[in-house]
């Protein structure tokens, strides 16, 4: 049975706030929950950025979810760094805690000052990334030269099992790449033909581990509440690669959705007044092969989406 998970968006939603979000989201019968790691919202509208690791201790305290963190070793954060905290967390909370390794944005990662990478080489640096912090939290001491240095590094408390590296992609070719390293993939709501190429590409290469999907979705009243909710949340959100992963600022972001119209948001985002139309969607996803899908609702004031969804969806879903 897929089981349906809570996207915690940190660019959106205050620390304190998104923490009693998800305590209410377990509450109203989601599954288990994951969450954003970022630097800088994708717009001033958003207006959030809380430092996840530190919401993720007391989320995992103060509920009995499972949680995942999508994450960008290499530049911002230091794989050894990234291994102790995923470390920590998995020890304190075994069985509960999963990490998704990507190559990050640059709005997120130049804060550092360092040179962003051409998109090659960013994958090199996280193929070694992941190979310098699955080997660390094995329990080995790593030294390593490459894009990365690491010298002598060692983790001194450890889980009794090592967590989850998962794999996040969204294009078929990604997705075979990354076979090679992740327990698991993760990936957003595109065009369900481009879904299915994504999954065969992982499974065809060899991919192990549960397929997962985050969906981005807007409920609301109404087809036109709905739609201005996405369309003033999310249209920073709609643009392709390499757009998504060069611009390097907020205002970056803001200017370039200044031409983004209301219809362009219904690509990235599910959009529907009708409970009966998200449950459709959400059917025809686990229908082709999803194990785990994450609903993230793009707004910022939950309490009507839980309401509904909670009544309508979930437990139809389940």
């Amino acid at each position: 049975m897929t089981r349906i998970g809570f996207h915690a968006s940190h660019e959106q939603i205050s620390p304190r706030r998104l923490l009693a979000d998800v305590q209410e989201a377990e509450q109203i019968g989601f599954d288990m929950a994951m969450c954003s790691d970022h630097f800088a919202p994708w717009s001033r509208r958003q207006g959030h950025s809380g430092y996840t690791w530190s919401w993720l201790g007391a989320a995992l305290a103060t509920t009995s979810l499972s949680f995942g963190c999508v994450s960008a070793p290499g530049q911002r954060y230091h794989p050894a760094v990234a291994a102790q905290k995923i470390a920590t967390l998995a020890q304190m909370f075994p069985g509960r805690f999963w990490t998704a390794l990507g190559s990050g944005e640059a709005m997120n990662e130049m804060i550092t000052g360092d040179k962003w990478l051409r998109k090659e080489q960013r994958v090199q640096r996280l193929e070694e990334c992941v190979d310098i912090i699955r080997r660390l939290l094995q329990g080995e001491e790593v030294t390593h030269d490459g894009l990365i240095t690491v010298d002598r590094a060692k983790l001194w408390d450890l889980p009794a099992e090592v967590p989850l590296l998962i794999a996040p992609a969204v294009s078929p070719a990604s997705a075979g790449r990354v076979a090679a390293w992740a327990d698991g993939l993760i990936t957003i709501n595109q065009d369900p033909e481009v879904l299915r190429r994504v999954i065969g590409n992982y499974r065809d290469a060899g991919g192990r581990g549960d397929i997962s999907l985050q969906v981005h979705l807007s409920w609301a009243p109404t087809d036109e509440e709905a739609e201005a909710i996405a369309f003033e949340q999310w249209r920073t959100n709609v643009f392709a690669e390499p757009v998504c992963w060069d611009l390097d600022s907020v205002d970056a972001f803001d200017a370039a959705a200044e031409h983004v119209g209301p219809a362009s948001v219904h690509g990235a985002v599910r959009i529907s007044a009708d409970p009966a139309q998200h449950l459709a969607w959400l059917t025809e996803y686990a229908e082709m092969g999803f194990d785990d899908i994450y609903l993230h609702y793009v707004g910022q004031d939950h309490t009507r989406y839980f309401e509904t969804f909670g009544s309508s969806v979930l437990p139809q879903l389940h």
